[in-house]
């Protein structure tokens, strides 16, 4: 599919946004040809976690997954301290119903778990006992593991943003096989060897 066809990837941000979690994530989807939207539950500005200010590109309500490549849900205090982000769970679900990915990393994942969509699918985040206190059904399928696919779905703990992003680029398709392992080796090994398997890709 050209750069043109794709439709956008959206990232949600909400005040308390993890800014860390998704950088890597969101920049080379961008090179890779997706136009990156930010979603809110308003089109009032956020602040992340470290001050950055956000100004949200659409709301949530006029969000459909037929009109999205992938929802990616950043951590953020909010997840476990309020209810203010269930709507973006509830959105999550609206996506995965109709076959369009989601990915979620650290309280992402404890919003999908009380949202119900961890009980029947494999995933991790940052600890198991971080998801056992949501109350959820899904403890059986926890994986202790960087991060996990499971169909359409991807999860990943708070310290793995790169692995995250390995997922999110194999699942859509950017870097596949030995580019992708390139990726993933360079940045979260620093391996000097992967850098020459970019190059030599054009990457």
């Amino acid at each position: 599919m050209s750069s043109s066809n794709r439709k956008p990837v959206h990232l949600a941000v909400y005040d308390t946004l993890a800014d860390w979690e998704t950088g890597h994530t969101t920049a080379y989807l961008a090179r890779g040809g997706y136009e990156i939207r930010t979603v809110g539950a308003s089109l009032a500005p956020v602040r992340s976690v470290g001050g950055l200010r956000i100004q949200p590109d659409v709301t949530l309500d006029d969000l459909w997954p037929e009109d999205s490549s992938l929802l990616i849900l950043p951590g953020a205090d909010l997840w476990d301290t309020s209810d203010d982000l269930a709507p973006f769970a509830r959105k999550a679900r609206e996506f995965l119903d109709a076959d369009v990915p989601v990915a979620a990393i650290c309280g992402g994942t404890a919003g999908l778990a009380r949202e119900g969509l961890l009980d029947d699918r494999a995933h991790t985040s940052a600890v198991s006992f971080y998801l056992a206190a949501t109350g959820y059904k899904g403890g059986e399928r926890y994986v202790d593991t960087d991060a996990v696919t499971d169909g359409r779905l991807i999860t990943a703990g708070p310290t793995e943003p790169v692995a995250f992003a390995r997922e999110v680029f194999g699942l859509l398709g950017v870097y596949e096989g030995e580019v992708l392992d390139a990726w993933y080796r360079l940045f979260h090994d620093s391996d000097a060897e992967a850098y020459a398997v970019l190059e030599a890709a054009g990457q």
